[in-house]
């Protein structure tokens, strides 16, 4: 912090533009669960296309979309920035080192659940969700399986029809 000329002035990180003490750290999960039942969070999910235009799915471990073929995602934390978000997301979730503006964002779309991360009934989850399309070759994958037990790849129209498939992965074909 400077003061210069009686205005107080902020140093900023210059890659980022936020302030250097903030951190892109996952909140404790209580506080996390009172975020949840009171505001929208902001998620990106990858829509990861290998070359035939098949898509990779993972089977969810957690709710709210416990049970269900879903592309890999995650949401964006607070003081991080769209392009430091869809990086940790595109590592975390698909072992990639990749950057935001070299693939296309496919939309924006609303997922409201009637449970939260937790399970809870009474809980709803509301996301904006900003879809990107990836080209990226299967071989490069590092997947995890913290959110996914399964992968597997699959075409868009099988997608459409598939009943394990949930109804927000359809929405974006």
């Amino acid at each position: 912090m400077h003061i210069e000329n009686s205005v107080l002035t902020l140093d900023r990180d210059s890659a980022t533009g936020r302030p250097p003490s903030a951190q892109a750290a996952p909140l404790p999960t209580d506080t996390f669960a009172t975020v949840v039942a009171n505001a929208p969070l902001i998620a990106i999910d990858l829509i990861a296309e290998d070359a035939q235009g098949a898509v990779l799915l993972g089977l969810r471990n957690n709710p709210p979309a416990k049970g269900y073929w879903f592309v890999p995602g995650g949401r964006i934390r607070k003081n991080e920035s769209l392009d430091a978000a869809f990086a940790r997301i595109a590592r975390d979730e698909l072992g990639l080192r990749v950057q935001r503006n070299r693939h296309r964002l496919a939309g924006v779309y609303e997922h409201f659940y009637d449970t939260n991360f937790n399970g809870t009934a009474e809980a709803s989850t509301h996301y904006v969700v900003l879809a990107y399309r990836l080209r990226i070759t299967p071989e490069a994958l590092r997947l995890p399986h913290q959110q996914h037990s399964l992968y597997q790849w699959m075409h868009p129209d099988r997608i459409t029809r598939h009943p394990d498939v949930h109804a927000y992965t359809k929405a974006y074909f």
